[in-house]
């Protein structure tokens, strides 16, 4: 199979408090994925699921306790305490435009700054051009971009600018870190269809980084759904969304607004514990919060099951499909 990224094992402890009472939390926990090119591939779940811990693993900003990650061919090996990332061809986008920028300083400097650390242009004139071009992918135009500080741009044209400066490098993959949470609500589809775009167009793979399932589900072709460290569903959007299969996928459906209050995802989940108590639960991490967990979910972890290219963790299937 070709793919473009892959993350193999990926784990990150973090160790809290002082020396008589430190905690070591699992942020991430034995997270593995893929990503093809010209995909759109969604990473979702509530915050503190540990999803943008796993970004800065891949981006390099943080250093995995085990794992790989592997992208475009870069060999990382079988080793848990292998610890390799390649972001070669890879550029972020993050979730506030704003603070991508200093608010002292004209946008077009980051372009021309970005052009002249890569040799991307032989003078001026070219870079002009480049700049242009990468502008016009997004939407925009030079003339209405050039010469003006942040607060110039709404939200919405400061983040299209993120995206066309990431585009200057001829990237082959975007991890797009929460990119629509602070933009209005009347720009956020006009983000996510841009994504559509680029992939469609260019052959960009994105991943997507999001709370939102209903932009996860209209923007990706396969979604994994994180819970406190753990990836608990993955597989195509459609199948995985329409009809979820592990429990706090379901709870997670349910929060979407639907337009017949009387269809309703019929879950028996109750919202109880805290964030930091699940993170420390030995068994499954979503127990807390199911009324279908056994003693068995209390203590025991559960293994990754496949099935109809479905990966669930969750004992219910454990015992479906041994």
């Amino acid at each position: 199979m070709d793919t473009l990224l892959e993350v193999d094992r990926l784990t990150k402890v973090f160790s809290l408090g002082g020396i008589l009472s430190r905690v070591r939390i699992r942020a991430v926990d034995n997270v593995s994925f893929y990503v093809k090119p010209a995909e759109i591939f969604a990473l979702a779940g509530e915050s503190g699921c540990g999803k943008t811990t796993t970004a800065r693993m891949i981006l390099g900003f943080e250093e995995p306790t085990s794992g790989a990650i592997v992208h475009r061919g870069g060999q990382g090996g079988e080793s848990e305490n292998k610890k390799v990332w390649f972001t070669e061809g890879v550029q972020a986008i993050f979730q506030d435009p704003f603070g991508t920028f200093n608010p002292l300083r004209i946008v077009d400097r980051y372009f021309f700054e970005t052009i002249g650390n890569f040799g991307l242009a032989a003078n001026g004139k070219e870079a002009v051009k480049l700049i242009e071009e990468k502008l016009n992918a997004v939407g925009l135009s030079y003339d209405e971009f050039s010469g003006k500080y942040p607060s110039e741009f709404s939200g919405g044209q400061l983040q299209r600018i993120s995206i066309a400066r990431a585009l200057l490098t001829d990237p082959t993959l975007l991890i797009a870190d929460e990119p629509v949470s602070m933009v209005d609500a009347s720009l956020r589809m006009s983000i996510v269809n841009l994504f559509k775009k680029l992939k469609e167009e260019s052959g960009l793979s994105v991943l997507y980084i999001t709370h939102d399932l209903a932009t996860a589900y209209y923007v990706s072709d396969r979604i994994a759904i994180m819970f406190r460290g753990n990836i608990v569903e993955m597989g195509p959007v459609e199948r995985v969304l329409m009809d979820p299969q592990h429990p706090y996928t379901r709870l997670l459906r349910e929060s979407i607004p639907e337009a017949d209050p009387k269809k309703r995802w019929g879950s028996r989940i109750t919202l109880s514990n805290t964030e930091h108590e699940e993170y420390l639960r030995a068994g499954c991490k979503f127990a807390g919060r199911c009324s279908d967990a056994t003693e068995m979910c209390k203590t025991e972890s559960p293994k990754d099951v496949y099935f109809d290219d479905v990966l669930v963790k969750c004992h219910q299937y454990t015992r479906k499909y041994p």
